[in-house]
């Protein structure tokens, strides 16, 4: 099969890896392709064109070679240009930001499309890059929201986004094991063996029925066709978990990330053990 060149494709870069002395490896997350796997040769060299392009967190127009199947390969990179729109998230939502791209890392497949999750990570990256502004704005006033409560909802709302998109995320308006309707005031917890079932005593981290219907409805958002809509979903579910009653940086954030660790498997999450540092000095 002859080769064929990408050109002019959205992307980000979720990580690079040195490949030579003056060469990267890229894995990059494309609109149309999906992961794929990049040589970037010289970009190293200090008079590299690449080199002050091929940042994580920027959006990026790629263009590459495929050869042969395509699949499974490590294709060159043949040109990058950054496509503008905002800066680098620093602080908390660079880490943030870095912790989301660790998770399509480990969770989507090469050469998988995702172009509905694409759409809703770039959006999700413009607000990282805003919410340094945001936080200092919220300093000068008081009265507006804290740093924290702009990133949490946002991660939270990606994560959910994400579960669904591959196949991960159990239906959350019926008991996983029964297919029973929930009870709006009952507690039910989300655990990665087996799904939504009813809260035990132990369960530190639990929403009600209503709080997990909620969410359903968010989820189920579709477009004028009847199709499922993810960037009308996540608009959705974050306005859900920034409503009244819902603990974003507690019991949620605890299932999901315990959802997200178990099909991530071992080690832990590299981001997810930085944070633990430096919250620990």
């Amino acid at each position: 099969m002859p080769a064929r060149r990408i050109a002019d494709e959205p992307a980000y870069i979720l990580h690079s890896y040195d490949w030579s002395e003056s060469s990267l490896i890229l894995d990059v997350f494309t609109r149309h392709h999906g992961r794929v796997a990049l040589v970037a040769k010289g970009a190293k060299k200090p008079t590299s064109n690449f080199r002050p392009v091929l940042l994580a967190l920027q959006p990026l127009r790629v263009g590459y070679t495929v050869s042969g199947e395509g699949q499974g390969e490590i294709h060159p990179l043949k040109g990058a240009e950054w496509a503008g729109g905002h800066v680098l998230p620093t602080g908390d939502a660079l880490l943030s930001g870095l912790y989301l791209n660790e998770l399509l890392l480990r969770l989507l497949a090469r050469d998988d499309p995702h172009a509905a999750l694409f759409d809703v990570y770039a959006g999700v990256v413009r607000v990282l890059a805003t919410a340094n502004h945001e936080a200092a704005h919220a300093d000068a006033q008081p009265t507006t929201c804290a740093p924290d409560s702009l990133l949490e909802p946002v991660l939270r709302a990606f994560e959910l986004l994400l579960l669904r998109e591959i196949g991960l995320l159990p239906a959350l308006d019926v008991e996983t094991a029964t297919l029973g309707a929930l009870a709006p005031q009952s507690r039910y917890t989300l655990v990665a063996e087996g799904g939504l079932r009813a809260a035990a005593a132990g369960d530190r981290a639990a929403l009600t029925g209503a709080q997990w219907r909620a969410l359903q409805l968010a989820l189920d958002q579709v477009d004028g066709k009847g199709r499922p809509d993810s960037a009308a979903a996540y608009t959705a579910v974050l306005r859900t978990v920034t409503s009244a009653g819902f603990s974003v940086g507690g019991e949620i954030k605890a299932q999901l990330r315990a959802l997200l660790q178990y099909h991530c498997g071992h080690p832990l999450l590299r981001t997810r053990q930085l944070m633990m540092d430096l919250q620990s000095l």
